[in-house]
């Protein structure tokens, strides 16, 4: 189904009758099609709400450059539209960074999984500097008329996969949410909290897990050992063992 929200189009699929509504929040460039195996399993005791985040697979892209504010907005607005009742919400990596905001401003959350979660912002070292001033350099420097038809192909060597994969609005989008740090963001956090990770995750590192267990009040991490950032995947069974535990917990 199609949610109207901030003014633009939100798929969100729909599956199960359970009383308790989960709701999926994927990472950066996938769709709600990358918990599938996940929904499958939720789906046969809840209400499981799989959401395409603005830019992403079925959903319209933002009308302007979102942070994870208008993110948060966004899930608010679905909440609310499909009167869902104080959900699970289950993020993974852009969807956590989504989850942690969100319930940190609204706290009308039952339980809350993080995985791989993105969120914390860590000192750049100078070659990081360096590199960004090239950039950007090139980038002003291609754009004299004479050397226009050169700037593609020199600034594809700069930037991430997901950088170089994103049209103009989502590359803005993405400097804005991958900049924030939301440490002060994990306080405010109130609900029950489990930070799944993979002990071989070298984008948002396991570290990370543990800086978020100190700041939220109630927190506890399990690693999935040999993961990657897509540990939920790495290894399926473990992680919907360990999802049946946490759900089932003072039910």
């Amino acid at each position: 189904m199609m949610v109207k929200v901030k003014g633009i189009n939100v798929y969100v699929d729909k599956s199960g009758e359970g009383k308790q509504a989960v709701l999926l929040l994927h990472g950066w460039g996938q769709s709600s099609h990358s918990f599938q195996e996940v929904r499958t399993f939720l789906e046969k005791s809840f209400t499981v709400y799989s959401v395409d985040l603005p830019g992403f697979g079925l959903s319209d892209k933002p009308n302007y450059p979102f942070n994870t504010a208008d993110y948060a907005e966004v899930l608010k607005g679905i909440i609310d539209e499909l009167g869902i009742q104080t959900p699970i919400i289950i993020g993974h990596s852009f969807g956590g960074r989504v989850a942690i905001k969100y319930t940190s401003l609204f706290n009308e959350v039952k339980k809350l999984v993080l995985v791989d979660s993105a969120g914390i912002v860590h000192r750049k070292p100078l070659s990081y500097h360096v590199k960004v001033y090239t950039f950007k350099f090139l980038r002003r420097f291609f754009s004299l008329p004479l050397l226009k038809k050169y700037k593609d192909r020199v600034l594809s060597k700069f930037g991430s996969n997901d950088y170089k994969q994103a049209d103009d609005l989502m590359k803005q989008v993405l400097v804005r949410v991958v900049n924030e740090d939301l440490r002060n963001d994990l306080p405010k956090i109130k609900c029950p909290t489990l930070l799944v990770w993979g002990t071989n995750d070298y984008v948002t590192p396991l570290k990370d897990a543990y800086i978020m267990r100190e700041l939220i009040p109630d927190a506890g991490v399990v690693e999935i050992k040999g993961g990657g950032h897509f540990s939920y995947l790495d290894n399926l069974p473990y992680f919907l063992r360990v999802l049946a535990v946490f759900f089932n917990e003072d039910k």
